[in-house]
């Protein structure tokens, strides 16, 4: 396989893991949420944060780095529009995910308080959650028009 072939398989690869990671987390810590039981929201809030630093954080370097390795092997000019596009929804991904993970931290440490005092979940929890909720959004839907720009390089 040559080398451009490679690094397309592991750009694809990693805007899979990148899409599914962040589905599956928003999924699983958004049914936590709404299940109410402190003690899970504890457990699968844990586990989404774990999960954010293995399989995102690695996954939004290798697409950043290969995808501007991949646009200038195949002589795409750095300031295509499709390509500004990209890195500025991409920087726009970053600036809402990197609160995210501080957000899901703070949701994680707040929930596993709650579960050793045996108290209910506090307001700064519900605080936390809604702007977790609401922060996720933008990025989400960033990724999606990325993803298009990456397939359609309109002109």
């Amino acid at each position: 396989m040559d080398t451009y072939s490679l690094l397309k398989t592991l750009h694809i690869l990693s805007a899979t893991v990148l899409i599914g990671t962040g589905t599956g987390i928003a999924f699983f810590m958004w049914m936590a949420h709404r299940s109410g039981t402190v003690a899970t929201i504890a457990a699968v809030s844990r586990l989404v944060v774990i999960a954010d630093w293995c399989f995102t954080a690695p996954a939004v370097l290798v697409q950043f780095a290969s995808g501007l390795m991949l646009a200038r092997m195949a002589g795409f000019a750095l300031d295509a529009p499709w390509l500004l596009a990209s890195i500025a929804l991409f920087v726009v991904v970053g600036a809402c995910w990197l609160p995210v993970v501080w957000l899901q931290i703070r949701a994680r440490d707040l929930a596993c308080d709650a579960v050793r005092t045996g108290s209910a979940l506090p307001a700064a929890y519900h605080r936390t959650m809604r702007w977790w909720f609401a922060l996720g959004w933008p990025a989400f839907m960033a990724v999606v028009v990325i993803v298009y720009l990456m397939v359609k390089k309109p002109v």
